[in-house]
């Protein structure tokens, strides 16, 4: 068993090194890290699964949650051609029978479901969703399905780690539902397959310009030196495309989110970047005297003290610098989800869905290791958590604050480390923004409308509203009244006659019109792991075990 974890880490250690080249500003004076080779990347599948798009496909009897953060509202009939939402008829009320003169009619060769009692909301948007690949042992239809279980029918892949040529194949097959995925935006990590350093600005705009030749949707940044940094956003703004950065520790004393997002910078992930922007009495974190930033431990211990040592919330430069980034339409793609196993160590490490759900090729590259990214648990503290209880408490203000001021805060997951699940761990994030002072609502038009919003594509997705593509999700309680029952695993219930049972989990997953059963899509994950489990002869195993 331990020579066998030992032998996966061994696999892990080369693209683990690569990620840490490309955090570190691969692109300055670093060699960029190489995208792995085609061949060496299982691709999904043929679409085996999923029926239409239909001529016309009419949902029955359906409560109605838009998207918009408007209230649900039911009973309704949702009438979708071909790939779009074609009518949406109030048919009713509550509890009373359906007039059937009132509803829409359906022709001999319609397909009709009988929804009644069930909710739809708009498929969900993962504005943080790395596709996985050979780093994690994970082929992309594993991925996939897991997303597609949960609801999530659009995905940005923050950084094309399998090979932009790859990630683009799988969104122009997505886009003609010729795999089973989600739709794909296709960002790419600043200086990704270039074979010398970028050191100018000139050098900058001509590898954005490269990438947008190519067909990047956008580009992710760690960080650079601030002329090269102003140069890319700037040629990618005039190429059209959307910004994402890590505000990486090597570089954020140069260049925090708040310049960035002057220089055009149109989304921030996590959270690295902002404390500094609201520092008032120093302009350094104060770094442990023995601190190393390729320690992982050092590295996200220390992270977990930094919002403290930031302006305080309701303070003058709080409000001023929430105010700015408003000003400047800027959005937030926290990704709380993929830290919380640094405040709860337990909770992420023993999450019910990793027996069934989990490979474990990925889990030996979840657990601890000294070079596997993300699996710096092998010296992890109470007080490290408590530390990081803390830093969950100030950045959820500052998200709700930002929030109620009318600013955009969006759904990420960052999946596939630390413990973090795909699917499963992209409901946690909608569990984390309620716990930050989210209505429920506002939560869900987080992860719908927002995150169309933050990509460009409001006018066809995010809000279930006629004119919009048909990208829909069906689930038979209401995730409003409680989100667990988003889970694939569903939420626990006690019959009256004391009998205890799973409720939930999405029921049916509707993308460019077409239908998929959701739970057929996370049985298909099941086998999966079952089999690789009778492959190795072996199940999930705890460090040590």
């Amino acid at each position: 068993m331990e020579r066998r974890q030992a032998r996966l880490r061994r696999a892990f250690a080369l693209p683990a090194a690569a990620w840490f080249l490309l955090t570190l500003g691969a692109v300055t004076r670093v060699p960029a890290a190489e995208p792995p080779s085609d061949t060496s990347i299982p691709k999904a599948p043929p679409r085996a699964e999923g029926e239409g798009p239909f001529a016309r496909l009419i949902l029955r009897g359906v409560t109605l949650i838009d998207g918009t953060g408007a209230p649900p509202q039911g009973p309704v009939d949702i009438v979708i051609e071909q790939n779009r939402i074609a009518e949406i008829t109030a048919v009713g009320s509550p509890g009373a029978p359906i007039d059937p003169e009132g509803r829409p009619k359906a022709q001999p060769d319609d397909k009709e479901m009988d929804l009644q009692g069930m909710y739809v909301l708009p498929g969900f948007v993962d504005m943080h969703g790395h596709i996985g690949g050979k780093e994690q042992g994970t082929p992309a239809e594993y991925v996939f399905k897991l997303w597609m279980g949960h609801g999530i029918t659009t995905v940005r892949d923050p950084g094309s780690g399998n090979g932009l040529d790859w990630v683009l194949e799988a969104k122009a097959k997505s886009a003609k539902n010729e795999i089973t995925a989600p739709r794909i935006e296709a960002y790419v990590f600043f200086g990704l397959g270039r074979d010398k350093s970028i050191v100018t600005p000139e050098e900058a705009r001509q590898w954005v310009k490269d990438m947008a030749t190519q067909g990047a949707d956008g580009v992710k940044f760690f960080g650079s030196p601030p002329e090269i940094f102003k140069a890319a956003l700037d040629e990618a703004k005039k190429r059209g495309l959307r910004t994402a950065c890590h505000h990486a520790q090597t570089y954020v004393t140069r260049v925090n989110v708040l310049t960035s997002a002057r220089w055009g910078l149109t989304t921030m992930e996590h959270w690295y970047g902002l404390p500094e922007a609201l520092f008032t009495d120093r302009t350094v974190q104060d770094y442990p005297r023995d601190y190393n930033y390729m320690d992982e431990s050092h590295r996200f211990g220390q992270a977990g003290r930094l919002w403290k040592q930031a302006a305080p919330p309701g303070s003058a430069k709080w409000n001023q610098v929430i105010d700015e980034l408003i000003g400047l339409d800027f959005t937030l793609d926290p990704t709380m989800t993929i830290y919380e196993a640094s405040r709860d160590l337990m909770r992420a490490r023993r999450a019910e869905w990793h027996e069934e759900y989990t490979l474990p090729s990925l889990w030996a590259f979840f657990s601890p290791n000294r070079v596997a990214h993300g699996s710096y648990w092998y010296n992890w503290t109470t007080e490290d958590e408590v530390a990081w209880q803390e830093n969950y408490r100030i950045w959820m203000a500052f998200l709700n604050d930002y929030k109620n001021r009318g600013g955009r805060v969006t759904t990420g997951s960052d999946s596939g480390y630390i413990y973090k699940l795909y699917g499963f761990d992209y409901i946690r994030e909608l569990e984390l923004l309620r716990e930050a002072g989210f209505h429920p609502l506002e939560v869900l038009r987080s992860a719908t409308l927002s995150g169309a919003e933050a990509l460009g594509m409001a006018k066809d997705i995010g809000s279930v509203e006629p004119g919009k593509l048909a990208d829909l999700v069906v689930v038979e309680e209401s995730p409003v009244a409680d989100l667990k029952v988003l889970y694939g695993t569903g939420a626990i219930r006690v019959t009256p006659d004391n009998k205890v049972l799973r409720a939930g989990g999405v029921k049916y997953t509707i993308k460019d019109g077409i239908v998929y059963d959701a739970k057929k899509l996370l049985g298909d994950v099941r086998e999966m792991v079952k089999a690789a489990k009778e492959k190795e002869g072996k199940g999930i195993v705890q460090p040590g075990m």
